[in-house]
């Protein structure tokens, strides 16, 4: 563990030199042509667990690729901090803390026990809680203001107390029960949110969930008292506060002085990152929509995962092999960005939770005992539905001049079949994986405009605009259909390929010290300007920034 904590530098590690001297004899690599040479490379490079299917043969890569990447994890010690994380150990170095979101979905009889507590008590604990309150607001057992029972829920909260929330009751809108309510999420500060968001609810029958771990996150906190004043202007009272809104968070008194019973608040702990918390009571939203029995298939899928992770070896590890592809592409290829491509409209919002989980974790440039880190870290993350995406961005995929590796995820079977709509996107999906991994040669061009019939002009002029270079890497995710129990395993196997990911780098996955400084400057600027009696600006530009706000309120 103390190797974790206090990374070397991971650039010195032999196979790290490995790595770079077999990165040169790759350099002319060809995908079309391996696939040629060996038709087994499919069989050899996929693998299946928790009714997820990867296939990784479309990656620039062969057997001896894939040993040195593996041993790479090895050297770096990844088994060793993933045992540290899972057993409690303070893997956050900067906060002295543990990391424990893989507890959330330990089952019932487990018992982890750290600083001397049984930390699963308070896990199933917490759970029962959820489970209680969904089975009163479904029975109609929970009613508002006006003994209407509740038919909507709005999720006040941001970053992980949205982004993850919102992407699994969104995912798994076909297991909305009969009896579920309609879920809402209110995240930014912004007016015009509140707004939309609002339009069509009635204060009578609408339930407010606040997520804040400190019950002070200024958005939150904002959007919270808001929501309180809309109720109240609707013909709610003080007294019945308590009806209407319920809190997940650690700071139990700043809640209850805002109206909300002790009973109906919910428990946030520090061992568990926001991005990483859609497993707990911030999932409270996704059990209102999908019921506690979905809610637990998806920690169930969940914990699969995690133990493919802990006990799988390094070979078939899905998680491994995902990040220390990952690892190949950005330190060995120079690979900047990386493109995550769904072909599923329940989860069009998937790259919104991967980007804060990804980039937040190790968008780092210290290791975990403060020193510099010694290679880059951190890929930019984006993405979007596949179809939409092929008449946008992909462009740049096939023929732009940055090697951008892509992952695309894909259902076999739709929860909405549409005549053949399925096959074409599933079709699309499979077209497009290998379109960058074949390309179009200048002679394949030129074939297909003489055979259209151009003149040799024409096929000339036009042939070079139509070449796709081709080797281009990506992976394709595939799964049965989209279930509450495949997804908790989609979401836990990135968790884990970010958490190794940081290990090689040296980084802490568990801390957003760059997210704290933009907060801190904020609330000075808003005194600014709000305060004509205030200091001036650090700098000029902001200065002017806020001269041009005032001048405009002024008027």
């Amino acid at each position: 563990m103390s190797h974790y904590l206090h990374p070397i530098d991971v650039t010195s590690l032999p196979s790290w030199q490995a790595l770079q001297e077999h990165r040169l004899l790759m350099q002319d690599f060809n995908m079309r042509e391996a696939f040629k040479a060996d038709p087994q490379r499919f069989e050899c490079f996929s693998t299946e667990n928790s009714g997820l299917f990867l296939d990784y043969s479309k990656n620039l890569i062969t057997a001896t690729t894939r040993e040195l990447l593996v041993n790479l994890a090895r050297e770096a010690g990844v088994e060793q901090a993933a045992h540290a994380m899972f057993n409690g150990e303070q893997v956050n170095a900067s906060e002295r803390r543990p990391a424990l979101h893989t507890a959330l979905r330990r089952p019932m009889g487990d018992s982890l026990i750290v600083d001397g507590r049984n930390l699963m008590r308070d896990v199933h604990g917490a759970l029962a809680q959820m489970t209680d309150i969904v089975g009163r607001i479904h029975n109609n057992l929970w009613r508002g203001y006006s003994d209407k029972p509740i038919t909507d829920v709005v999720n006040i909260g941001i970053g992980g107390s949205f982004l993850g929330p919102q992407l699994v009751s969104e995912a798994l809108l076909p297991f909305t029960q009969q009896s579920g309510v309609r879920c809402h999420y209110l995240a930014n500060i912004d007016g015009s949110e509140f707004r939309e968001v609002m339009a069509n609810l009635n204060a009578e029958t609408t339930l407010f969930i606040v997520s804040s771990k400190s019950f002070g996150t200024l958005e939150t906190l904002k959007n919270a008292q808001a929501a309180r004043n809309w109720y109240l202007s609707r013909g709610g009272s003080e007294e019945k506060l308590y009806r209407h809104f319920i809190a997940v968070t650690s700071n139990i008194q700043a809640a209850i002085e805002f109206g909300i019973r002790e009973r109906n608040i919910f428990p946030m702990w520090d061992w568990v990152g926001g991005r990483y918390s859609l497993w707990s009571a911030i999932g409270l939203p996704i059990a209102l929509a999908i019921g506690m029995s979905n809610f637990k298939d998806l920690l169930s899928g969940a914990y699969g995962m995690d133990q493919h992770f802990l006990n799988e070896p390094f070979e078939s590890n899905m998680p491994v092999l995902l990040a220390m592809l990952g690892i190949w592409y950005h330190n060995f290829w120079g690979a900047q960005s990386y493109a995550f491509l769904p072909y599923d409209h329940y989860l069009r919002n998937f790259v919104k939770h991967l980007q804060q989980m990804d980039m937040e974790s190790n968008g780092k440039n210290v290791r975990q005992d403060g020193s510099p880190v010694a290679t880059s870290t951190g890929p930019v993350i984006w993405g979007g539905v596949g179809c939409n995406g092929q008449h946008a961005y992909h462009q740049l995929l096939h023929q732009g001049t940055p090697l951008i590796p892509a992952d695309f995820i894909v259902p076999v079977v739709s929860h909405n079949p549409v005549a053949d709509h399925h096959a074409w996107l599933y079709a699309n999906c499979l077209s497009q994986s290998q379109a960058l991994m074949l390309g179009k040669t200048l002679e394949q061009a030129q074939a297909e405009l003489r055979d259209k019939g151009l003149p040799e002009q024409d096929v000339q002029r036009l042939a070079p605009h139509k070449v796709i270079p081709g080797n281009r890497p990506s992976n394709t995710l595939v799964m049965e259909s989209l279930s509450p129990g495949r997804l908790g395993a989609l979401i836990a196997l990135y968790e884990h390929k970010v958490f190794v990911q940081s290990v090689i780098w040296g980084t802490n996955a568990f801390d957003q010290w760059g997210v704290e400084l933009g907060k801190d400057l904020g609330k000075s600027v808003y005194q600014r300007l709000t305060s004509y009696d205030s200091d001036t600006a650090e700098d000029a530009s902001t200065q002017g920034l806020v001269d041009y706000f005032r001048g405009r309120h002024r008027g």
